[in-house]
């Protein structure tokens, strides 16, 4: 069973549900990218991209190390684990139940054989 109340969850769901921030981690995921260049893809300031970027590592759906006076970024799949695990159990639910519909309306909409009583 998955776990419903999960601070790790939590997390990944408030992060994800920024469009700004699904498309920081989008940016990210052919690997390592530098948070100034990161921020050059987006319409907003290098510290609005940092917050976002904050946003993601409390998540931790994003790594960052510093090198020198650069930071760089790469994503962290691995933290949409329980995200992904949630998902699934309920897509399971609903396929069991669409399976089941189906099979009700096949028995139900079937043709029927009625005897027919031809004179």
């Amino acid at each position: 069973m998955v776990e419903q109340s999960s601070p790790k969850l939590d997390a990944a769901y408030a992060a994800l549900a920024d469009p700004t921030r699904r498309a920081i981690l989008d940016a990210l995921r052919p690997g390592e990218v530098r948070v100034t260049d990161l921020a050059r893809r987006f319409p907003v300031s290098l510290n609005a991209v940092s917050k976002h970027v904050r946003t993601l590592e409390r998540a931790g759906l994003v790594r960052r190390e510093v090198r020198g006076r650069n930071h760089f970024l790469t994503a962290n799949t691995d933290a949409l684990l329980p995200a992904r695990d949630w998902i699934d159990n309920y897509r399971t639910f609903w396929e069991t139940r669409a399976d089941a519909l189906v099979d009700h309306l096949s028995a139900t909409l079937a043709p029927r054989e009625s005897p027919v009583n031809h004179p």
